[in-house]
């Protein structure tokens, strides 16, 4: 399982070392450089690119790494990225005294206080309690937390039933309705009504996208994006929603708790995802899929009443 490194770092090149488990001086060797400039590049840390050369050897390195060895060093990455979520979270929650960790999966959430907003496509007056939102949808990174501690079977699309490092921070997909309440309930929330999600979407004036009334394709991860893949929840700044809420167009799908209106054993699904066009981003659109439904575009978040 060859974890891929699109540029070798000071930081990624202590990681391998460490799951390599080498002295210096041996993976020195192995590298083609001297002790001294491997103890620059790991002090130095994100600052330092190896040259070309070296990077073609720490890429030889890495893939002929032991299966174990390739594991311990996407572990590594995975722990990495998740210290710079964090990061970003605690950032937030200092800011914003609307938002709470919560005790359980650790994300940060936002308060949405009770209100009359706009809904649907003909603007109609909805009343909504107070509630928090997820301010990211559930990330891979959050979803094998649910994983390891329930033993519920995890997406399709992780090799070896383990998170990808790669996607640590991406939405998590291949996911049921099913899934996605069991999460829910493991963490003590819930999957958002349509009146919930759409109201974080479209704020309390009911705005036609989370930014306001231009339709701008570019604060969004659709099909026009031409990406072909899900991205990191906190990516996109520039769309995020009054609440402060991202990823409410684009990216995935998201599952809700109200039932569908088009037959049985069908939940609504709300914001369009990486491969949708930018016309079906308008969080006041419907869309409903049966229960069993996954598929590489649909996620979800949680909410918790207040």
């Amino acid at each position: 399982m060859a974890t891929g490194i699109t540029r070798w770092t000071g930081r990624e090149v202590a990681l391998l070392r460490e799951a390599l488990r080498m002295k210096g001086t041996d993976f020195a060797n192995k590298v083609g450089i001297s002790s001294r400039q491997l103890v620059n590049w790991e002090n130095r840390g994100a600052s330092i690119k190896p040259f070309p050369g070296n990077q073609a050897a720490l890429d030889t390195l890495l893939a002929t790494a032991s299966p174990d060895a390739q594991w311990r060093f996407a572990q590594s990455l995975t722990e990495q990225a998740a210290v710079g979520h964090d990061e970003r979270t605690e950032e937030l929650l200092r800011r914003d005294p609307r938002t709470i960790r919560h005790p359980v999966d650790g994300k940060v959430m936002m308060l949405v206080e009770e209100g009359i907003y706009l809904s649907g496509p003909n603007d109609t007056s909805i009343w909504v309690d107070t509630y928090r939102i997820d301010v990211y949808p559930t990330s891979n990174g959050d979803y094998e937390q649910f994983v390891r501690a329930t033993e519920h079977q995890p997406p399709q699309h992780w090799p070896g039933g383990r998170c990808p490092s790669g996607l640590h921070d991406h939405p998590v997909v291949w996911v049921t309705w099913h899934d996605a309440t069991a999460y829910a309930r493991w963490a003590g929330k819930a999957l958002p009504t349509v009146e919930q999600w759409e109201k974080a979407a479209r704020g309390p004036k009911g705005h036609a996208y989370p930014w306001g009334e231009e339709p701008t394709a570019a604060k969004c991860n659709t099909a026009e994006s031409g990406i072909g893949g899900t991205t990191p929840v906190a990516r996109y700044q520039s769309g995020v929603s009054p609440y402060g809420i991202f990823d409410l167009c684009g990216n995935v799908w998201e599952w809700c708790s109200t039932p569908g209106t088009d037959g049985p054993d069908r939940y609504q699904l709300k914001g369009s995802a990486f491969s949708s066009p930018f016309d079906r981003a308008a969080p006041a659109l419907e869309n409903a899929a049966s229960v069993s439904m996954k598929d590489n575009d649909t996620g979800f978040r949680c909410v918790t009443v207040v």
